[in-house]
């Protein structure tokens, strides 16, 4: 038989000859450094293979070697507080054996195959059990327990189950299937990572996901299970946004994927994430995190790799039963580097380049997500919920990417430029976003925050909407000119912009704000509103409501610490004390 070479290389797509038995999405191991690759089309005995290293040096007649099998993971214990690269290269053993660049064609185990792990089974000799049911428990970090579970398609009944410490590709227990085989049970499984995993039924989603950040969890909520996507121009803040997400999301656990980002982005996670403390367990945000880091001078092509690894490794956390975050950063990258490679292929091409099958690819990825039924006989319930970034060249919202994305996502975070340079955070657009998990999260809503929170966002919406039309007004003629209602309308939308939706990244208590702290804030602001209005409408000069000092306790009443937010109760009385201390003198 004659062997695999290479017959044309275009940067890192390459086309191989004697290609015989090799499939679609095959792993390949270009020339003699090994290169990991994909092939992603077929001709004959010909293929195109797209390569996740540096084909530099690369030439006709270098050697192809085939694996046999499809671009997979490996699950197990090991996953949380590691690093990887877009095809699971664990990134600090690749620093500790070859030094800070990634030479070409080096490879290590995603997950460390020497380490003993405490395994406590859950089942018992005898016990009949299918694909997804948990047999035992390992105890991964201080806050996740990684449940050990039968892989998808495997059924039958225990035969042996061990208690102890083993390493991930130790047998763990035996399991005679219905056709007698006997199947070896080990903490480790490999996915290959273009195939969702299975479940046994999707559900809406009910609860929403609790970021910590007033703009989203009032007005923009995403639910546990759902997807959301941030759109916005270079420097709007995306991946500080992404950040705060993935540090305060109440996600048991997050798996954050830098996809072609520059790398001082990813080295602030590295560098961030160890330090900072989750405020759900007091434990490192570390302990439940797993990092995808995929820079963009790493080569194009592992950016596709990079976003299918990182939904793999959360679909298996969700299977276990974990409401799993995922953070996509940025999706356009990924669809620069599709671009790339179709063009690479001569395929035919779809709008500003991008191949024709960009909305699908998107769709695919996106889809993967969702509260859902785990495999499994205890009918135990997942979230996976994915929220990516998407740089559009000058935050245009027409940009393919954009609007593909929009065709599949549930809610719109909108990022406005004009917003962060008047530094505005988080420099979301409160006209232009949405959300239409609303009816979904209602029933969730009224019962753990207040039947009146909806309608309280409604009112403020409704405030800031008529700011926007007083807007124009404002500036051909000044807010002084405006009748008093409709300055007293300016006030408070005001209020609502700087003194609630404003939030400060960096502090030490507004970083993070509960949803119980928030709607006691945004019950102060519209209250402040209406005992505001009966004051004017009693003939309270507007100038002695705006300038009361009042005003000053309200704009600082979002750095009350977590532990005192009955303070803002007493606030909330105190402001209609003043109200009707102002209407009793203008009587007088």
């Amino acid at each position: 038989m004659s062997e695999a070479r290479i017959v044309k290389v275009s940067g890192p797509l390459v086309v191989a000859e004697n290609m015989k038995g090799a499939k679609m999405f095959d792993v390949v191991e270009v020339s003699e450094h090994r290169l990991i690759g994909e092939i992603i089309e077929l001709h004959g005995d010909l293929a195109s293979i797209q390569v996740y290293e540096e084909t530099g040096g690369l030439g006709p007649g270098d050697p192809v070697f085939l694996t046999g099998a499809p671009l997979s993971v490996n699950l197990g214990p090991g996953l949380i507080e590691s690093i990887y690269d877009g095809i699971q290269r664990p990134l600090d053993v690749i620093k500790d054996n070859v030094g800070d660049f990634i030479t070409r064609g080096v490879s290590a185990p995603p997950l460390d195959i020497k380490k003993k792990w405490g395994f406590k089974p859950t089942v018992k000799k005898g016990d009949k059990v299918i694909g997804g049911d948990i047999i035992g428990e390992v105890r991964e970090t201080p806050i996740v327990i990684h449940k050990i579970m039968v892989p998808p398609g495997t059924e039958g009944e225990i035969t042996d189950i061990k208690d102890g410490e083993f390493t991930i590709e130790e047998v763990i227990g035996l399991l005679k299937s219905p056709d007698g085989d006997e199947v070896e049970l080990k903490m480790v499984q490999r996915w290959p990572v273009r195939r969702s995993r299975p479940v046994k039924e999707k559900l809406l989603p009910k609860q929403p996901l609790s970021t910590g950040q007033r703009v989203l969890d009032t007005f923009f909520p995403v639910g546990k299970g759902g997807t959301a996507c941030i759109p916005g121009p270079f420097g709007s803040g995306k991946t500080v946004v992404q950040h705060q997400l993935a540090k305060y999301a109440d996600a048991e656990i997050i798996v954050y994927v830098g996809c072609g980002e520059r790398g001082n982005e990813m080295t602030d996670v590295l560098m961030e994430f160890p330090e900072l403390i989750d405020p759900h367990s007091g434990e490192p945000l570390m302990k439940r995190t797993v990092l995808i880091a995929n820079t963009s001078n790493m080569p194009v092509a592992a950016r596709e790799a990079s976003v299918y690894t990182g939904i793999t490794i959360a679909e298996y956390f969700r299977d276990m039963g974990y409401s799993v975050a995922l953070m996509a950063d940025s999706t356009s990258r990924w669809a620069e580097a599709m671009r790339e490679i179709s063009g690479r292929l001569e395929e035919m091409p779809g709008e500003e380049g991008y191949p024709a099958y960009l909305s699908r690819k998107i769709a695919e990825f996106y889809e993967r997500t969702g509260r859902t039924i785990c495999l499994g006989e205890d009918k135990r319930e997942g979230t996976l919920t994915a929220v990516g970034a998407v740089s559009p060249p000058g935050g245009d919202l027409s940009d393919p990417v954009v609007q593909a994305t929009l065709r599949v996502v549930s809610v719109f975070w909108s990022l406005e430029d004009n917003l962060a340079y008047q530094r505005h955070f988080p420099a979301i657009s409160w006209l232009n976003s949405y959300s239409l998990y609303y009816d979904n999260i209602k029933e969730y809503l009224d019962k753990e925050i207040g039947t009146d929170f909806i309608p309280m966002r409604d009112e403020a919406m409704k405030i800031l909407q008529q700011e926007a039309d007083l807007s124009e007004i404002v500036r051909l003629v000044g807010a002084e000119s405006l009748a008093h209602g409709d300055r007293l309308i300016l006030e408070i939308a005001k209020s609502i912009r700087e003194d609630y939706l404003q939030q400060h990244a960096f502090h030490e208590i507004d970083t993070y704000c509960s949803t119980g702290k928030q709607y006691k804030l945004l019950k102060l602001v519209l209250e402040f509103g209406d005992e505001a209005k009966k004051a004017l409408e009693k003939g309270v000069p507007f100038d002695t409501i705006a300038s009361n000092d009042i005003r000053e306790e309200i704009a600082r009443a979002k750095y009350i610490h977590e532990d005192e937010i009955d303070k803002i109760d007493a606030l909330r009385e105190k402001v209609k004390n003043i109200m009707e201390d102002l209407i009793q003198k203008q009587r007088q």
